[in-house]
């Protein structure tokens, strides 16, 4: 069985690898459910105190979600994926540790928001991150509430609409990425903040962590509740599997990329 997730311990630093680097390390359910594993694994461990989520290769963070997933589903699998996402979010959001995204490439739709998930997210300059499923036909929920907590409301709907790709130093304008490195230093410097972080009082570190999570809890149900009902409308439509098909048709001549 492949291992589409990789795991490490450097000291006291929980690392985990996306590792599906020929699709960019875009997620499916069996990337999704190991990422899982993982993470709860890293959690229940008393000697990691703080864990480093990175990609595979050097291209990709992860390119999102795998559109020949979805280019499958019906309302009711849109709405089980959902939930499936509420699984791994609330996961995230849930850690009593300090969560670093090591940004080794672009971060995109799903994975652009795992990484504002992250506690701290080190990118180097040619990190690219957006939230581009409007061009998929798929509509956005999870993503414009984690944006509008960081970024305010005008930012939010720019992103959405368009599904532009901002670069690194719009990112780190924003606070959407916390330091720039040189890219063979993303891990390095990732690694270097996780041990700092687990060096510190870890009952303050939960109960921090725990608060930040209080304070955003209702904002989080909300797009989960809307996301069903939106994803089960879109599906039904149609409107997704003819943008994803157009998608896929445009790559295999050449002229697109994921």
């Amino acid at each position: 069985m492949p291992a589409f997730i990789l795991t490490d311990r450097r000291g006291a630093v929980g690392v985990i690898t996306l590792n599906r680097p020929t699709v960019l390390n875009a997620w499916h359910r069996e990337m999704r459910e190991e990422l899982k594993t993982a993470l709860a694994g890293f959690e229940r461990d008393r000697g990691i105190g703080a864990i480093v989520l990175t990609g595979a290769g050097d291209t990709a963070f992860s390119a999102g979600q795998d559109l020949s997933e979805t280019m499958a589903f019906d309302p009711e699998r849109a709405v089980e994926w959902v939930r499936e996402w509420e699984d791994l979010y609330g996961l995230i959001r849930a850690l009593s540790k300090p969560l670093i995204a090591a940004l080794n490439g672009v971060a995109a739709g799903s994975a652009f928001q795992v990484a504002l998930l992250a506690d701290f997210r080190i990118g180097h300059p040619a990190v690219r991150m957006g939230q581009p499923e409007i061009n998929s036909g798929i509509p956005s929920t999870t993503g414009p509430w984690i944006m509008r907590e960081i970024l305010g409301l005008a930012r939010t709907i720019d992103l959405t609409l368009t599904g532009r790709m901002m670069e690194a130093t719009e990112c780190l304008a924003l606070g959407l990425i916390n330091k720039i490195v040189p890219a063979e230093q993303v891990l390095p410097e990732a690694l270097r903040l996780g041990e700092e972080l687990a060096a510190k009082p870890p009952v303050a570190m939960r109960l921090n962590k725990q608060r930040f999570r209080e304070m955003t809890e209702a904002g989080f149900h909300d797009c989960l509740e809307a996301g069903m009902r939106l994803q089960r409308e879109a599906f039904a439509t149609g409107e997704p599997a003819r943008m994803m098909e157009h998608f896929f048709a445009v790559r295999s001549g050449g002229k697109g990329n994921r």
